[in-house]
């Protein structure tokens, strides 16, 4: 924890106005750009140390990132984040998901913290995710800015398409209808719940190439992880045990040509989460093999995650930060924190 914590105030991912870069070429040496998404997951992870080790570092670190957000990626005008903060006539646009993820982090900091810019900020984005993206069925994935229409869908390419990953990102709706108070927030959850259980089985595999399917893996996970608040119904824990049987299953068989290291701690926190809470039995042999590999992906020296590997030993040239907080969670709660509150899942 302390390496991994280490890696993301010093290494220079996460640059000096708090602003989070999508990951780090490692050959390069240089950052992505920074990523309105990545600053959420952040966030998260930052708030997510603190409760760990109470370090006031974290904290700082935490509320700084959220100002980034709310006050120089925030668009005014737009009323909602776009997917980075544009420069001077490029085109914006904004994602679905990646507000959701958003405003969940900005969430652990307003609960932290009280300020209530954080709330605000939260709950705006929250109304932009319910009113601008909402389709027929379930919610656009990009919209383009500031018209706000939506962009050509792409079946092949998941985070270009609707589909069951969006559930993690409308958790936000049931995080802000805790914070608030207001029970009817939690209505478009439940639409996309509906619509997500209604078509999760057509998910897997869902591309012609294998190496494909790891990286919709990851995205499946995120349906999985969205139906954790309500895994008390028949319907959701069915869902919860069959999905985390698929993605076991894939994994298995893919990951000796790639493998990711997202998809390994999602799949722990999911199987940890589900077994605490009653809803799966924990598979002790399979979950002991991914922790295993989650350790393999570390970088000691550095203290971040590498992104992925091909062929077992060759690893991809990419540190990020969402991997980085994923495993750190996961292996946290391997390790004994598995009381945490669904909350509080980066």
């Amino acid at each position: 924890m302390d390496r991994a914590g280490r890696w993301f105030l010093e290494s220079g991912i996460r640059e000096a106005d708090g602003g989070v870069a999508r990951y780090h070429y490692s050959d390069r040496k240089q950052n992505a750009k920074v990523s309105t998404e990545i600053t959420g997951y952040a966030v998260s992870t930052f708030s997510y140390l603190h409760h760990l080790t109470k370090d006031q570092k974290y904290l700082d670190a935490a509320v700084g990132s959220a100002r980034f957000l709310c006050e120089v990626a925030w668009d005014d005008d737009a009323g909602t984040f776009p997917f980075e903060v544009p420069d001077k006539d490029e085109p914006s646009y904004a994602y679905f998901f990646d507000i959701g993820i958003i405003v969940r982090g900005l969430l652990t900091v307003w609960r932290a913290t009280g300020d209530p810019m954080f709330l605000d900020k939260a709950q705006r984005a929250g109304i932009s995710m319910a009113y601008d993206f909402m389709a027929e069925e379930a919610a656009h994935p990009i919209l383009a800015l500031p018209e706000k229409q939506p962009e050509a869908y792409d079946v092949l390419r998941w985070s270009r398409s609707s589909g069951c990953y969006q559930l993690k990102s409308a958790m936000a709706w049931r995080d802000l209808a805790e914070a608030t108070g207001q029970p009817a927030l939690k209505q478009p959850y439940e639409r996309m719940l509906e619509y997500s259980l209604a078509t999760h089985d057509a998910f897997l595999p869902g591309h012609p190439e294998t190496l494909k399917v790891m990286d919709r893996l990851h995205s499946y996970s995120y349906f999985l992880e969205g139906l954790l608040p309500v895994g008390d119904r028949a319907e959701c824990r069915e869902a919860l045990r069959t999905g985390i049987d698929r993605v076991s299953k894939y994994l298995r068989e893919i990951g000796p040509q790639f493998a990711r290291a997202d998809v390994y701690a999602q799949l722990l926190r999911v199987r940890l989460y589900a077994d605490r809470l009653g809803y799966v039995p924990l598979n002790l042999k399979q979950a002991e093999e991914e922790a295993e590999a989650i350790k393999q992906f570390e970088i000691p020296e550095i203290g971040g995650f590498y992104f992925g590997r091909r062929n077992v030993t060759e690893y991809m040239p990419f540190h990020n930060p969402w991997s980085t907080g994923f495993c750190l969670q996961a292996l946290a709660m391997w390790e004994g924190d598995r009381n945490i509150p669904v909350w509080a899942l980066i």
